[in-house]
């Protein structure tokens, strides 16, 4: 597939994600600072697993230009981008904050059943399959964020649960600078990996990484769901 077609089937896969039972639950939740701190938590160890899926990604390939890309993807992730001068850890630490969570405890929160299975499977995939399978199955879930492609179901991920906090909680986009920024930069993230796809998923090489692709969105869908699980334990 040239890129456009790449970035059509991406397209509908996860459109087809943002409906699925998982995130329909995941978002139906009524939140409050006990729920949405159990959001905060997993969330921090979402993304600094990502860290270590985005290296693996980089080792097995020999593509310079794709490991340039990663680079660039992870300096804005964990140094500096337009959202922050520290990295987008901090951001979560930032919101954190608005829920009454403090540093200590995010940094060191323990991963929900599904959150610890997901990570098990992120890692996996990335350090065993090939890494255009892998590369395929790490970026389409940047575009899971992407207002472009979501905006007439409600919005990506991050501008949906924004809408939820300030809805539900009263907050200010001040109050929630990880969503904030996530409901942004994945369109820049979610654009970069297109051209190596259409240059080297090709072949016997372009359905396997599709099947990554959906099974990536299949763990996110459960990692989306054990969290909304584990608020909906929790009182209003």
């Amino acid at each position: 597939m040239i890129e456009n077609q790449w970035r059509e089937c991406l397209g509908e896969l996860v459109r087809d994600y943002i409906r699925s039972p998982e995130l329909e639950y995941y978002f139906s939740i009524k939140m409050n600072k006990p729920r949405a701190a159990v959001m905060v938590k997993q969330q921090s160890l979402f993304v600094r697993h990502r860290r270590d899926c985005w290296a693996h990604v980089s080792a097995n390939c020999p593509v310079l230009g794709v490991k340039q890309r990663i680079l660039e993807h992870e300096y804005e992730e964990i140094i500096r981008d337009d959202f922050s001068d520290y990295g987008h850890l901090h951001l979560i630490i930032r919101q954190g904050k608005s829920v009454g969570l403090e540093p200590e405890e995010i940094i060191n929160a323990e991963p929900l059943p599904e959150t610890r299975a997901t990570l098990y499977a992120w890692s996996w995939m990335t350090s065993e399959m090939p890494w255009t399978e892998s590369l395929a199955g790490m970026t389409i879930t940047e575009w899971c964020n992407d207002d472009r492609l979501l905006g007439d179901l409600g919005g990506g991920q991050s501008t949906r649960m924004a809408k939820k906090w300030m809805e539900d909680m009263g907050f200010t986009w001040k109050q929630i600078p990880n969503l904030q920024a996530h409901s942004q930069a994945d369109e820049k993230h979610s654009d970069m990996f297109l051209p190596f796809l259409a240059e080297h998923a090709t072949g016997k090489k372009e359905a396997p990484a599709i099947q990554t692709a959906k099974d990536s969105l299949a763990f996110n869908a459960m990692y989306r769901k054990g969290i909304a699980l584990a608020q909906e334990g929790i009182p209003l």
